[in-house]
């Protein structure tokens, strides 16, 4: 058995370990509730923009639909790994990390462009090539930060060194459920499955689709990557929030083991002076 002195310090390490998981998880809690927020309120936006683009590409010119819908030959796949700057969320990093690996394209197939260190590290440990290191853009997220990733990509899948883009997010759905979503921006068949009844309404573009289009796309990608960055982010406060949360019970459990053991070793040190006390007086008595 432990020394009493041995289980007194434990118990005070574990003691102050507990009160910063507490600390860390009250302040996971006050900005998990601003990013859901932010998350809840842009979701609308994302998703009417996702389907005006698949309104106008299924009424759209058969050469137009090649560009956005079809596969270039060749280049490399993109992958947009959003993960977390810092640790201490449970397994909200690794299952990222495990989506891509798992996802079926190979290492030497893909460019990763890293928003959160965590993710890009472990992906680069994989053997996959960390095309750019965004890691700045999740400690803040900013629309104009998207534009500019977007903008990238854009210039490299026309020029044919990128042949499809993908962002690695994870799907805020309420605090306790987060869920790893791999999403496929371009090209995607998802585009050409509209509604019938919308595919019969008449649409005139101004200028040209092919214009249209042009000036369109840019917003859709930009504001599909900006709207993974918001659930993320709500995603990874969230995850944190519950990891503090139940190393604070186990510290708390632990603390309670510790007492009980400390109880015990006091009540057998008690027990044992008493029995040189009685010992030693009856050996006097002699």
């Amino acid at each position: 058995m432990a020394s009493m002195r041995d289980i007194k310090r434990r118990k005070s390490s574990i003691q102050s370990t507990g009160q910063i998981t507490k600390a860390m998880k009250l302040v996971s809690t006050v900005k998990l509730q601003k990013a859901k927020g932010r998350a809840e309120e842009s979701k609308p936006y994302f998703s009417s923009l996702y389907q005006v683009i698949s309104s106008m590409l299924s009424r759209s010119a058969p050469d137009v639909k090649e560009k956005y819908l079809s596969h270039n030959p060749g280049g490399k796949k993109a992958i947009i790994v959003i993960s977390s700057n810092r640790g201490l969320a449970g397994g909200y990093n690794n299952n990222i990390v495990k989506l891509v690996t798992g996802s079926g394209i190979a290492a030497e197939d893909a460019w990763i462009y890293a928003v959160g260190r965590k993710g890009g590290d472990a992906l680069s440990r994989k053997g996959y090539e960390i095309k750019e290191d965004l890691s700045e853009i999740i400690n803040a997220p900013l629309y104009s930060d998207a534009v500019d990733l977007s903008e990238k990509l854009m210039e490299d899948y026309e020029k044919g060194s990128i042949s499809e883009i993908y962002v690695a997010y994870t799907v805020f759905k309420n605090t306790v459920s987060h869920i790893p979503t791999l999403m496929k921006l371009l090209p995607t068949d998802n585009f050409s499955e509209t509604d019938e009844s919308q595919a019969l309404t008449l649409m005139n573009f101004e200028p040209e689709p092919e214009e249209a289009l042009a000036m369109i796309m840019p917003k859709y990608l930009s504001g599909e990557i900006y709207g993974a960055i918001i659930e993320a982010v709500a995603s990874e406060n969230g995850a944190r929030m519950q990891a503090m949360d139940s190393a604070t019970s186990n510290a708390e459990d632990m603390i309670a083991k510790l007492e009980l053991q400390y109880n015990r070793a006091r009540q057998s040190s008690i027990t044992q002076e008493i029995t040189e006390i009685i010992s030693g007086a009856n050996a006097i008595n002699q």
